[in-house]
């Protein structure tokens, strides 16, 4: 299989740590470059962060029109039904890059698998999927994707990661309340959940920009 093509940023020479931020429905990997320097990351750190694009696919709600998605979404209402097969084609694509920046001797507790929407889904499946827990997930206005799976889904010692979770209260694509249902689930399963909710619709705010650049900087 190979790998998905993507952006690297390095924060300096000979990272020892990596980010992988997976983009929104239609979006590509240039959609988040541009916030890296907006983290306010310490002086000190060594970062690899990698914007991969997602394949394009036929989106079924969009009247079947090709656009870069991690999955199809088949229904308007994302509580409903998920394309398994996309998801888990996709979540094949991104465990590869995991292991790659693994290949290239940065270890699991030093990766973050981090994303927005759909990508912010497909992060939270793929690191929850990991015998080798990551330092951790990141879920911006994100939602669980097949939950009714959750529990065989899951590995154990996936749910000793930090997960940083955030969400617009008038979010108009993902409902608040779908990612608010899947914090909770998750700290009921004994997950470290941070959770931030803003006054903003389907996006990210400068607020919450600076509170990853917090977050990363303690868990890296």
């Amino acid at each position: 299989m190979n790998t998905l093509p993507h952006l690297v940023v390095d924060t300096a020479p000979e990272p020892d740590a990596a980010v992988i931020w997976l983009h929104g429905l239609g979006a590509d990997g240039h959609d988040f470059e541009p916030i890296v320097p907006e983290l306010r990351l310490k002086p000190e750190a060594r970062i690899r962060f990698i914007f991969p694009h997602a394949p394009a696919m036929p989106v079924t709600i969009n009247g079947g029109y090709v656009m870069p998605a991690w999955y199809d979404i088949i229904e308007t209402d994302l509580g409903i039904r998920h394309d398994e097969a996309g998801i888990a084609a996709s979540a094949r694509a991104i465990q590869l890059l995991i292991e790659q920046q693994q290949m290239h001797g940065i270890p699991a507790d030093r990766i973050v698998l981090a994303g927005f929407s759909q990508g912010a889904a497909m992060s939270l499946h793929v690191g929850l999927a990991q015998s080798e827990p990551l330092a951790g997930i990141m879920a911006l206005s994100g939602y669980l994707l097949l939950p009714g799976q959750l529990k065989t889904h899951l590995k154990p010692e996936s749910l000793t990661s930090s997960l940083f979770m955030a969400h617009g209260i008038n979010d108009p694509v993902v409902p608040y309340d779908l990612g608010e249902m899947a914090q909770d689930r998750l700290q009921k399963l004994g997950m470290d959940v941070e959770w931030h909710s803003y006054p903003m619709a389907h996006q990210v705010c400068p607020k919450e920009i600076v509170a990853i650049g917090s977050w990363l900087n303690r868990i890296l």
